[in-house]
């Protein structure tokens, strides 16, 4: 059963684990489980997903109930209104407060037809972060004699694929778990020392205002499982932001 956060009768909230796909894709032909089938499944009806969370990403998951919902949610993030506040730990110690504003060309799925693919003109991409915490541990992972990570909190102000992993790269601070843009000695470091082989990368807070009433709507996932342990054993817990430091 996918844990329900919110639920009207115009939208449903769920947080979603890391590891399942949002929607079938051409990337995972042969994945067979998607949150849109699950909850579909799970609720007895249609459902339509407002936005799109990595595989390998945890957190809030907005779908709408009906087409009309789902259009004037579409909308609100066409228009950039909609506010989203990540979790990430990441490699090394970036400065305490920063704004990443790179353009990111669109990816592209095997598959696409050769006329989309025409169309890479780089889109404007901006993201706020603020660090959080800090840990420098005793271990040679890469060519240091110790290894530095930190906890960061981000807000990304537009919605471009991978912005978040593809920026952190482009700062030469790669999200840990991170197989595509990161760095695989740190993300096996992880994996083996901390049993902790994910994405670290978890949607924390989502802020739109609700289609049907334009009431102020904040739906919230606490950290949980591996990655609340993986904060816990480093010492970050009470860095969280309020409320959000979920369970081991």
């Amino acid at each position: 059963m996918l844990p329900i956060i919110y639920r009207d009768e115009h939208l449903i909230a769920i947080h979603k684990p890391p590891g399942l796909l949002v929607h079938r894709s051409l990337v995972d032909r042969h994945e067979t489980r998607f949150a849109v089938q699950l909850l579909r499944d799970q609720i007895g009806q249609w459902v339509y997903p407002a936005h799109r969370l990595d595989r390998g990403t945890s957190g809030v998951l907005l779908f709408a109930l009906s087409s009309d919902m789902a259009r004037e949610l579409g909308r609100q993030f066409e228009a950039q209104t909609v506010h989203k506040t990540y979790l990430a730990v990441v490699r090394g110690h970036p400065e305490e407060v920063g704004v990443i504003d790179h353009a990111l060309s669109r990816q592209f799925d095997d598959g696409e037809w050769q006329g989309e693919r025409m169309n890479r003109e780089p889109q404007a991409a901006l993201t706020r972060y603020r660090r959080l915490a800090t840990v420098e541990l005793p271990l040679a992972v890469d060519r240091y004699p110790s290894s530095r990570y930190a906890l960061l909190e981000l807000e990304p102000a537009t919605g471009r694929q991978h912005q978040l992993r593809r920026h952190l790269k482009h700062i030469a601070h790669p999200i840990i778990g991170d197989a595509t843009y990161g760095k695989g000695k740190h993300n096996r470091f992880f994996a083996q020392h901390f049993a902790c082989p994910r994405l670290l990368l978890a949607c924390l807070r989502l802020e739109v205002r609700h289609p049907a009433s334009d009431a102020p709507l904040l739906l919230e996932a606490p950290l949980e499982g591996d990655f609340a342990r993986l904060v816990a054993e480093l010492g970050w817990a009470q860095a969280l932001p309020a409320g959000l430091a979920g369970q081991t």
